[in-house]
């Protein structure tokens, strides 16, 4: 891939500072992959904003979120994983530090129980507007859909991580589900790129792109391929808002380019 003069929205990546708390999952610790990291790497990519998405290994630590949209600055919002204890009041100061959205990490330890998801929920939206975020397999969203389909606002990542074979999937994008086209290499989709399409087209809302660095765990790290990829699979006339609008739109970010 070449330099870009486009603006590109990159609404999930991981920062890993090892100066702040980490918990290892499953005796796993990813690498250090600063702030600082992020910039170097996606230096030439045209990336205007994006989001910082909390990682299981981070747990409910909130300091190494603050301190890294401090660092990334105007453009960088976060999603942070929460207990149900949190008060209002907290939720509310992560608010103004840039946080717009809370993650439910069903695919490896949820801080939340799944019985309380929805209520909690409900609750983060009613105090700061935040939508919800879901690491889940595609095969579990039938058992999840009425819940889903109840909540103000929410988004799955990694496209499902699987083949929608129930077509769940796309029945809650039409209802207005937001998905992640990121994490090429977690994920076992037969074919991301016509799942990219043929999300675009059913609901030209509901398709944003990651980068998904430093893909912790993944069988192949993002490439910068990947955004031409994703601009392939939708179409030039559709690239603007899958890379760019939609996520501005879902969390909630002014244009700073």
């Amino acid at each position: 891939m070449q330099p870009t003069d486009n603006a590109v929205f990159d609404a999930h990546f991981h920062i890993v500072d090892p100066a702040f708390p980490l918990i290892p999952n499953n005796g796993y610790l990813p690498d250090a992959f600063t702030a600082d990291d992020y910039l170097q790497r996606t230096r030439h990519l045209g990336i205007t904003g994006g989001t910082v998405v909390s990682g299981s290994f981070q747990g409910t630590d909130q300091s190494y979120l603050v301190a890294a949209l401090e660092r990334l600055g105007p453009g960088f919002v976060g999603v942070t994983q929460l207990t149900a204890d949190v008060t209002d009041d907290e939720i509310t100061r992560l608010d103004a530090a840039g946080v717009r959205a809370v993650r439910f990490n069903l695919y490896r330890g949820a801080t939340i129980e799944l019985s309380d998801m929805e209520q909690f929920a409900n609750r983060v939206h009613d105090v700061a507007g935040w939508h919800s975020e879901l690491y889940v397999d595609a095969a579990d969203l039938p058992d999840l859909e009425s819940t889903l389909r109840r909540l103000p606002q929410a988004s799955v990542d990694h496209l499902g991580m699987s083949d929608d074979a129930t077509g769940t999937l796309l029945s809650l994008v039409e209802a207005g589900l937001v998905v992640k086209a990121t994490g090429f290499g977690r994920m076992s989709v037969s074919d991301p790129d016509a799942l990219m399409a043929t999300i675009d087209r059913a609901n030209p809302n509901a398709l944003i792109f990651g980068s998904d660095l430093p893909s912790t765990r993944a069988t192949v790290p993002f490439a910068d391929t990947d955004l031409d990829r994703v601009r392939e699979a939708v179409g030039d006339a559709r690239a603007d808002a899958v890379l760019v609008e939609n996520a501005r739109r879902l969390y909630r970010v002014a244009d700073v380019s």
